[in-house]
């Protein structure tokens, strides 16, 4: 079974051998973070190191997106598989494991409200007309839903709108923190809440304080997003999650290789608080972008198209 990957490392630290082989691997990693270029011999050296682990439950470690000490288990893995990140399309294998199961993300809103005994659901009568906001009169049933909201929208709006008061990353670690330790069944309902109004839509537009969290003053280039994502560990292992479950599959019927939109839809909200935090483009559609563009990319811009697709044109998603 595989094992995760903290508990991985500790193992292989214990074997004289395999620690040896894993810390030529943390300076290979700790080397393509600072962009050193690496010479042929030092190259080899890497990909031998990685060849030497074998079966070593290292190689196949994974991580959990709730678990504590979740950056360190992140790096570890990124430290076993630097050389997979290389380019772009080569983050399609996912550290996480257990993608969401179809079946686990369909819960009725009653049933829900009806297992929260002692708390007036009478509230919730009056929200037929705004999906929106019924889902946060659900969340505020739970303590730790209405308390984490709280958290994560009082940081947000700190200064909103300003670019020198706004602290962007305590806001991402805050929204990270809501979706990662609220359950699912009240932090989708509250994301992906369907609308037939633009009151309703815009709502849910804001779901994420956009003003800190989404937009600059001017968007920024799709691709120094992305070099700011791979960069660190937790937007880089959410973006290879992303990938790997929002793969779209033009022959495919339901337009996903993975064919299971419960773990892409999951993926994407774990994109939310992190360098390429996406979010709804207006109050009156379902369509999701990235805040950034693709002019001036020069010679990149297919590239840069591809990066900025996976969010706007992707049929899975």
């Amino acid at each position: 079974p595989r094992s995760d990957c903290i508990a991985a490392e500790q193992l292989c630290l214990s074997d004289s051998t395999c620690n040896a082989t894993y810390r030529i691997l943390e300076n290979c990693a700790l080397a393509k973070a600072r962009f050193l270029l690496l010479d042929h011999d030092s190259r080899v050296r890497c990909l031998n190191a990685e060849l030497d682990l074998g079966n070593s439950s290292l190689l196949h470690c994974k991580c959990h997106r709730r678990m504590k000490r979740q950056e360190h288990c992140l790096r570890v893995f990124w430290t076993v598989h630097s050389s997979m990140t290389d380019g772009y399309f080569n983050l399609e294998t996912s550290p996480y494991e257990n993608p969401a199961n179809e079946e686990h993300w369909k819960t009725d809103y009653n049933k829900l409200a009806a297992l929260l005994s002692g708390k007036d659901c009478s509230q919730l009568a009056g929200d037929a007309t705004n999906p929106c906001l019924k889902a946060t009169h659900v969340c505020n049933l739970s303590k730790k839903c209405v308390r984490l909201r709280t958290d994560y929208a009082s940081i947000c709006t700190k200064g909103a709108g300003s670019e020198d008061t706004c602290d962007r990353r305590k806001c991402h670690r805050g929204l990270r923190n809501f979706f990662e330790k609220v359950p699912e069944d009240f932090t989708k309902r509250i994301l992906f809440c369907p609308c037939q109004d633009e009151f309703c839509g815009e709502r849910r537009r804001k779901t994420i304080v956009p003003d800190c969290s989404f937009q600059y003053n001017t968007k920024p280039n799709c691709l120094w997003l992305l070099d700011s994502c791979l960069e660190d560990h937790i937007c880089k292992s959410r973006l290879a999650d992303f990938q790997q479950n929002c793969q779209p599959a033009d022959m495919s019927p339901d337009g996903c290789s993975q064919h299971n939109h419960a773990a892409c839809l999951q993926a994407y909200m774990g994109m939310i608080g992190t360098p390429m935090t996406p979010n709804y483009v207006s109050n009156s559609s379902v369509e999701v972008s990235l805040w950034c563009t693709c002019e001036s990319s020069g010679n990149q811009k297919e590239k840069c198209d591809q990066i900025l697709g996976m969010f706007e044109s992707n049929k899975c998603l």
